[in-house]
């Protein structure tokens, strides 16, 4: 409990029960005060949990306002009606940094501001508990995707997020000046991952940003966002690449129950593993909305309606809210995309529609050069503008394949959030570049 200098040793909430009858100090931010005739009592929050504190006396008397940043030393007691059944019987308090007022208040059990308003004190509001439970539960998401890979021999790879062109073409594409010469910000990281396959590495991934310039507000799309992605190659078809991530989403939500139950416990989350993912191409999709639900989709797609019904099917039929779509036609997938075997019109690709909204875009990529020069000019685009990418199909490219999975939106969806910002820590729309 003490150092050399004889100064109290900070003890995390979570850990003063460990402490009984003993002198500990902790540090934390004031969650909420109450006054009771000569004792006060102030809820002491730290990154572990909220801790009691008695006050009485002239301590009572000490100004402290909400969120202020405090040092509080006393005896750990046991408390039958404090939270926890314990709580610290305070000898000294230290305003470590004040707080002024708040613009809304966060030790409620849910934030009541509106969502703009929660994005423009930012900071603020990520102190809440919930928020604390939000991102808890995606850096398991993410650190279960890839001990996951890891285990099963892919490489981690860091790949430019400066480049020459974009993965699709010139759309989408946010310009840097780079010395005087044009480049753009990475929408994927599609051509790198594949590189790296090229090069021997064969299986790899990479959880990193990545930036689309689209002129949407909605609440499904962020302009960036993390992205986790796997490319893997001597794959037979698109099939071994649905193996895999439904495979890695029921070890990442398995992760994340045995993880994070508590945070998943505060926010009324019931983890269900999915199994047996049903697979279905476009077409199929389309027709059972058309028939089902009398919903018209968008020519060889389906439109956000679309996806939350396809999964409230999904789920009628007793399987999980979620859908493997495929077979989509070619003119709505990149250049890159394997055509399907049965059928040049369409690709060996697919999208997972997760609780009502896609997540993943995946599927086998052409590996033969002159294929793929041929579908890139099919485009109208020039080749010479990738001219470093089709370098590597030059010098053999084994058949390969891979996809992509918004980190935002799979915790925004597993969580129930309407609105995927709540799933990102500083969100960056059209219109929002701060905080």
């Amino acid at each position: 409990m003490e150092t050399h200098s004889t100064k109290q040793v900070r003890v995390l909430c979570a850990h003063v029960s460990e402490h009984m009858g003993q002198l500990v100090t902790i540090h934390g931010w004031v969650h909420s005060i109450r006054h009771l005739g000569q004792l006060a009592f102030v809820h002491v929050r730290d990154r572990s949990g909220i801790m009691q504190c008695v006050l009485e006396g002239e301590l009572t008397e000490t100004s402290l306002s909400l969120e202020s940043v405090v040092s509080v030393t006393g005896t750990a007691e046991y408390a039958p009606k404090a939270p926890g059944g314990i709580e610290i019987r305070t000898a000294s308090v230290q305003c470590i940094s004040a707080a002024a007022q708040l613009p809304f208040e966060i030790n409620k059990k849910t934030i009541s501001a509106r969502l703009d308003t929660v994005l423009d004190h930012r900071v603020l509001s990520l102190r809440h508990p919930q928020l604390h439970s939000t991102f808890r539960i995606q850096a398991s998401l993410a650190g279960a995707f890839r001990d996951f890979l890891c285990r099963r021999d892919f490489t981690q790879i860091f790949t430019p997020k400066i480049v020459a062109s974009g993965t699709e073409g010139g759309s989408n594409l946010f310009p840097v000046d780079y010395f005087g010469r044009q480049a753009y910000l990475a929408q994927s990281p599609q051509f790198y991952k594949q590189m790296m396959v090229g090069a021997g590495y064969e299986r790899v991934f990479e959880i990193a940003p990545v930036y689309r310039a689209e002129e949407h507000n909605t609440s499904r799309h962020l302009n960036e966002y993390v992205s986790l992605d796997v490319e893997m190659s001597f794959i037979r078809s698109e099939e071994e690449l649905m193996d895999l991530e439904q495979e890695m989403l029921q070890y990442m939500l398995e992760m994340v129950a045995t993880e994070c139950e508590a945070e998943l416990a505060s926010l009324g989350v019931d983890v269900q593993l999915p199994t047996d993912i049903p697979r279905i191409t476009v077409a199929e999709a389309q027709r059972i909305l058309q028939r089902k639900y009398g919903k018209t989709s968008p020519k060889g797609d389906l439109d956000p309606e679309g996806e939350r019904l396809i999964c409230q099917y999904a789920a009628e039929k007793g399987k999980h809210a979620c859908v493997f779509i495929t077979r989509y036609p070619r003119e709505i997938r990149p250049m890159y995309t394997m055509p399907a075997s049965e059928n040049g019109a369409l690709t060996a690709s697919f999208d997972l529609i997760f609780n009502g909204l896609e997540i993943t875009t995946g599927g086998q990529r052409i590996h033969d050069y002159e294929e793929l020069l041929a579908s890139i000019r099919s485009r109208g685009l020039n080749t010479d503008h990738f001219a470093g990418y089709l370098d590597v199909f030059r010098y053999g490219m084994p058949p390969h394949g891979g996809f992509a999975i918004g980190l935002e939106r799979l915790t925004s969806r597993l969580l129930g959030q309407s609105n995927v910002r709540e799933a990102s820590a500083f969100p960056r729309d059209r219109t929002r570049l701060a905080p």
